[in-house]
């Protein structure tokens, strides 16, 4: 394990009992549609002992000079049989895609639930890596899963349970002859899956550390850059992969081990048969017809019996993927939002303390208030808890200690009334108008331009290709940092929430764009109570209060005016600004 997993929380993964019935609880929704599936699955196998006894009638009916007749009757029957499975198959796999898809889609939707309702804490620890493997990796495996592995697997258990039976019915001698090659099998499955399980988590858990490293690389490649650290990094990635690569080269050779191991259970199951076989028409006991047949559905069990156990590469892995995901989706739901309606919009921080690293405080026991409508500017230098304050007023952390009222209405589990925007705002696949009316679905043309006039970014999106309709995000159009931003802006207009958090909400733009998003920002706290994270010392010039924290505390609170006569530190602060 690199220095880099071992530094990240991972998040929760499942036993794999609760994985199973979570698979189970999932599948059985469709309990019509799930048998008619396995009862097809099931013909298909029946029809598939056919052709390896009507082989050995023939070589009896020949032995015996019996009639053409016969003859060509055994081989209709192995025809029809073929046919038969044959349009099985191809009903099985499509009553298991109506089965397995809606239930996959439905787990999807499950672990997209609860990832979307982590705390945000939660996912800075465990990293964006392991998030980003199990919705993607570890989905896209089982989902592949479905259409080669799944039906393969259920044939080949199908295929060993009918045709064990078949041979026993056709002579329990010969049947248990067969049997030899059991214990073989065991001891090979002994050797394979103890050693197997622990590659597989491993090979998950190194695909999401790479993941991380990756991610890490690609969205802070500029800095990496500016540091001259790019080199670095690109070394923990090299390190990461090949950490997952070496893991995946020693389950191969593992895996081939093993099937050398199960060749050799194979070829003692056929002697086995073969001689008893000898010794049995030997002594009148049995037709060279029936060892035929016998030798034929022992035959029969290889390509199944090594496909289950080749499949165990893909079950193994697909089972630590299941319980990877299963690990997100039997997380509790968070608790519904406390009942009532606001009172107010005015927000009441007490006692607020939070620690990152134990005996660290990024917050150490603020309290502050903010009444209806009033804005309050919060400044800083870096690491004074600005955004630790900001985040915990709009529930996006839950603080070690201390509560927090918005709106006469307790934060918790993320809950908050405070609507929240950053510098780092995610512009989602889709059009302007899907950007738009996430926060309000019902939101027409008019109520769409007015918010975008008000934020001043309506002539920036009427000259779009499309204007609202135009497509934007990852391999759409690409949209400025300023008017991304103040799409952020429109949405908590259209949303409407009694308060707002901006948190440097206009760094982004530069200095070129700064001056614009400070107008769209305004129109966006106007009437509404706000708490603003400055980056800007313009923005807290023009606020009804500023606060200035220092070392998780706040140091000095008043107006731009008497906190600059004050020649305090925001003075001090004021005075550097202005200096630039």
């Amino acid at each position: 394990m690199t220095t880099q997993s071992q530094k990240l929380t991972q998040l929760p993964v499942s036993t794999p009992r609760e994985a199973a019935g979570l698979a189970r609880r999932l599948l059985t929704r469709r309990p019509l549609l799930l048998a008619a599936c396995l009862a097809v699955f099931a013909l298909e196998g029946l029809a598939g002992l056919v052709a390896p006894w009507m082989l050995g009638r023939m070589v009896d009916l020949v032995g015996a000079g019996a009639p053409e007749a016969d003859i060509i009757t055994a081989g209709v029957w192995i025809l029809g049989a073929a046919l038969v499975a044959g349009a099985a198959g191809a009903v099985s796999i499509h009553l298991l895609a109506r089965v397995a898809e809606p239930a996959l889609a439905e787990l999807r939707e499950e672990v997209l639930d609860r990832a979307l309702h982590l705390d945000t804490q939660r996912l800075e620890e465990s990293g964006s890596g392991d998030l980003v493997s199990r919705v993607g990796d570890d989905v896209r495996l089982i989902g592949g899963s479905m259409a080669d592995v799944v039906p393969l697997m259920l044939n080949s258990v199908i295929a060993i349970v009918f045709t064990t039976a078949g041979l026993m019915a056709l002579d329990w001698r010969l049947g248990l002859a067969g049997l030899f090659a059991a214990p073989f099998y065991v001891m090979a499955l002994r050797w394979y899956l103890p050693r197997s399980g622990p590659y597989y988590r491993r090979e998950r858990e190194a695909n999401g550390v790479r993941a991380e490293a990756f991610l890490t690389g690609v969205h802070g490649n500029r800095t990496l850059r500016a540091y001259g650290i790019a080199e670095q990094h690109q070394e923990k990635v090299r390190a990461a992969s090949w950490t997952s690569a070496s893991i995946s080269v020693e389950v191969f050779a593992m895996l081939m081990r093993f099937l050398g191991r199960n060749n050799r259970a194979e070829l003692m199951g056929l002697l086995a048969i073969l001689g008893t076989g000898f010794f049995l028409v030997r002594a009148d006991a049995a037709t060279v017809g029936a060892v035929t047949a016998a030798a034929l559905y022992f035959h029969r069990l290889f390509n199944p019996i090594g496909a289950v156990i080749a499949l165990f590469d893909d079950v193994q892995s697909v089972g630590a993927s299941l319980v990877r995901l299963a690990g997100l989706a039997l997380l509790e739901r968070p608790a519904p939002a406390a009942a009532g309606e606001p009172d107010g919009s005015g927000i009441v921080v007490t006692g607020l303390h939070h620690e990152y690293v134990p005996g660290r405080p990024a917050l150490d026991r603020v309290d502050l208030t903010l009444a209806d409508g009033e804005l309050v500017a919060v400044v800083g230098a870096s690491g004074a808890g600005k955004s630790t304050l900001g985040a915990a007023v709009a529930g996006q952390l839950t603080p070690s200690a201390g509560d927090v009222v918005v709106g006469g209405l307790p934060v918790r589990d993320g809950r908050s009334q405070a609507a929240l925007v950053t510098q780092e705002v995610h512009t989602f696949t889709g059009s302007v108008r899907d950007n738009l009316t996430l926060a309000a679905p019902d939101a027409n043309d008019a109520v769409l331009e007015k918010a975008l006039r008000e934020v001043e970014a309506w002539a920036e999106v009427a000259a779009l290709p499309d204007g609202l309709e135009t497509l934007v995000g990852d391999g759409a159009h690409q949209l400025t940092p300023a008017l991304v931003q103040k799409l952020a802006l429109a949405r908590v207009l259209l949303a409407d929430p009694v308060a707002v958090v901006l948190d440097e909400a206009t760094a982004e733009a530069g200095s070129s764009g700064a001056r614009d998003l400070e107008r769209a920002a305004l129109a966006v706290t106007s009437g509404r109570t706000s708490l603003v994270i400055a980056h800007r010392l313009t923005q807290a010039e023009s606020a009804d209060r500023i606060v200035v924290m220092e070392h998780g505390r706040i140091v000095e609170t008043g107006t731009h005016d008497e906190l600059v006569a004050g020649e305090g530190r925001y003075a001090q602060l004021w005075s550097a600004w202005r200096g630039l």
